[in-house]
């Protein structure tokens, strides 16, 4: 067992962070592992039953984790996305698949069982790519994990349908108490989550003891997991309703904490026996048949989840991205192809040919999307020059670039006073949605200066930068010094490095996004500590002013660390000096 589990971690060291390095996200490193250790290669590890049984812990944790985020109130607003969605893929995907299994000679039974099996997506893939690539806040990752719940909930009654498939009789395998005691897990755990599990933690919390809480967190998740295997329906979804339950109590971000690093490991070891089980011997026997299976799934499922997707946004780049996470095949699949051979209602040759179809798709498919975000999709951003076409130059004071939640805020409040303003941002994705809401915004990158002159900067007095990126900013600020030098410049700095660059670039009125905002928390904080309110303004002002002049004291060393880290620890001695003196005045 030691001598396994060293091999399993040796593994991951030395592959993850190579496929990591190279842009390929850690899942296909951890897939590589496993056939590269496996039995049909390295033979270093041949017990993959053992090793897979335990690692399905991991894309159980992985649920739960989800479930934690999503509260009730955001699963409601999300219903018209699950169903809509969710159906408008599988659906379609499960009939086309399940049509060319039967043109291929697959049975009817068997063919449904293939379309339905292959219909489904991977969410310990889907989900760990996109939150790698910070992606699941956006309108592709929001409708993939709409979708992959919406599968995850279909996998309970394709279970069920097995013995009809099969043709046996289905009223004498599946009684009306199996599905009430399905219909009974169910509704205790959605009541236990809300009635007992905050009870227990406060139980456990007065124990002061970490390891405690972290054992009955553990307890949660496995035993609502445990529950639903046993009423027969899937074990992750269990774990995700214990998580959903449990998102609006206040021990959700303790929870969090403590099971996020067995979820990670557990969900690697879970793909790495996804690698093991690879039958490379069947590959090599029919490399051609298999690739081309494997082509036409992906092609299949993506073509399908494009069209879904952009007939609902009307948006390209997030369609195509939306569409590139669902091809892959799931890991329920290798658990509906056992159980359909295992009832007759698939054969067990099918079968193994159609989890090795799924193994490898879980290989090609992070790859399509890698090669997909670094060639294709910042081109299909780009694609609409708008700018050119629709900006309205005349009499229009303003430019604002980049609009997103500092530009908006200023932009709005231009409007109220009725001053003109042109309005540019980058990303398309951000173009339409905010157009959408009303705003008139126009997609163009403002370091370019021909956008810039089609945004009218020769007539324009001032310049408003309000670019999340650093290096973008600056751009921007260094190519207007250059060809505007009439145009005066605000602009938004993230930190004090970005301060000192752009004041490099020229610029003198330069303004910290979380600055005032946090001199704003301090002074309400004091004054809710009932400290006296001239008090608490003339400590927020003093701090302000010393802040203000150090920052400009520091430009000329701000590439020295060394320097910068002793007059640091100056100005944090003069500035308790200057309280000091303060409160003795």
């Amino acid at each position: 067992m030691f001598t396994t589990l060293v091999i399993l971690l040796a593994a991951i060291v030395v592959i993850v962070p190579l496929t990591r390095y190279a842009g390929l996200g850690s899942i296909l490193g951890y897939l590589l592992a496993g056939v590269v250790i496996g039995p049909f290669c390295l033979r270093l590890v041949t017990n993959v039953h053992e090793i897979s049984t335990v690692s399905a812990l991991g894309v159980t944790m992985l649920l739960f984790l989800i479930g934690l985020e999503l509260r009730p109130h955001r699963l409601w607003i999300l219903r018209k996305a699950v169903f809509g969605m969710g159906l408008g893929q599988m659906l379609p995907s499960a009939l086309i698949i399940g049509w060319m299994a039967f043109l291929a000679g697959v049975p009817v039974a068997g063919a449904t069982v293939l379309g339905v099996g292959l219909a489904l997506s991977s969410t310990a893939i889907v989900l760990p790519m996109l939150g790698e690539r910070n992606l699941l806040p956006s309108i592709a990752g929001r409708d993939s994990f709409a979708v992959l719940l919406f599968q995850d909930m279909a996998a309970i009654p394709v279970l069920a349908l097995l013995p009809l498939l099969a043709g046996g009789d289905v009223a004498g395998q599946i009684s009306w108490f199996a599905i009430l005691r399905g219909a009974a897990v169910v509704a205790g755990i959605l009541a236990g989550g809300m009635l007992l599990v905050p009870p227990l933690f406060r139980m456990v919390g007065y124990a002061k003891s970490p390891e405690l809480f972290t054992a009955t967190a553990l307890l949660l998740v496995v035993g609502t997991a445990a529950l639903a295997d046993w009423a027969g329906l899937s074990a992750s979804l269990g774990a995700f309703m214990a998580g959903v339950m449990v998102s609006d109590t206040e021990y959700r971000h303790e929870l969090q904490a403590d099971i996020e690093p067995f979820e990670g490991l557990l969900l690697g070891f879970f793909f790495m026996s996804v690698g093991m089980s690879a039958d490379l011997p069947a590959l090599a026997r029919h490399p051609v048949e298999i690739m081309l299976l494997v082509l036409g799934l992906l092609l299949v499922k993506s073509v399908i989840a494009f069209g879904v997707s952009y007939t609902r946004r009307r948006l390209a780049a997030p369609a195509l991205r939306f569409a590139l996470a669902l091809p892959e095949g799931s890991e329920f699949s290798f658990v509906l192809f056992g159980a359909a051979a295992a009832a007759g209602a698939l054969s067990r040759a099918v079968a193994a040919e159609a989890i090795l179809v799924v193994a490898l798709s879980m290989m090609v498919a992070p790859v399509l999307f890698t090669v997909s975000e670094r060639f294709v999709i910042p081109r299909l951003e780009a694609r609409k020059p708008l700018v050119f076409e629709k900006i309205e130059t005349d009499a229009a004071p303003v430019i604002i670039c980049g609009f997103g939640r500092m530009g908006q805020i200023v932009g709005r409040i231009l409007a109220m006073q009725q001053i003109r303003f042109v309005a540019l941002d980058k990303s398309q994705e951000q173009v339409d949605v905010v157009r959408r809401f009303g705003a008139k915004v126009f997609f163009g990158d403002p370091s370019r200066e021909e956008v810039m002159r089609a945004a009218g900067a020769e007539a324009a007095k001032v310049l408003v930068i309000a670019l999340d990126e650093m290096e973008a900013a600056l751009a921007v600020a260094q190519m207007v010094r250059r060809k505007f030098p009439h145009l005066r410049i605000v602009a938004r700095a993230r930190n004090r490095r970005h301060v000192h660059l752009l004041m490099g670039a020229g610029i003198e009125t330069i303004v910290r996004e979380t600055f005032y905002s946090a001199l704003h928390m301090t002074e309400l904080l004091l004054e809710t500590l009932e400290i006296p309110e001239a008090q608490a303004k003339r400590a927020i002002d003093l701090f302000c002013i010393h802040d203000e002049k150090r920052l400009a004291e520091t430009y000329a060393i701000a590439n020295d660390e060394g320097r910068l880290i002793q007059t640091a620890q100056e100005a944090n001695k003069e500035l308790r000096d200057l309280f000091d003196a303060d409160r003795s005045d």
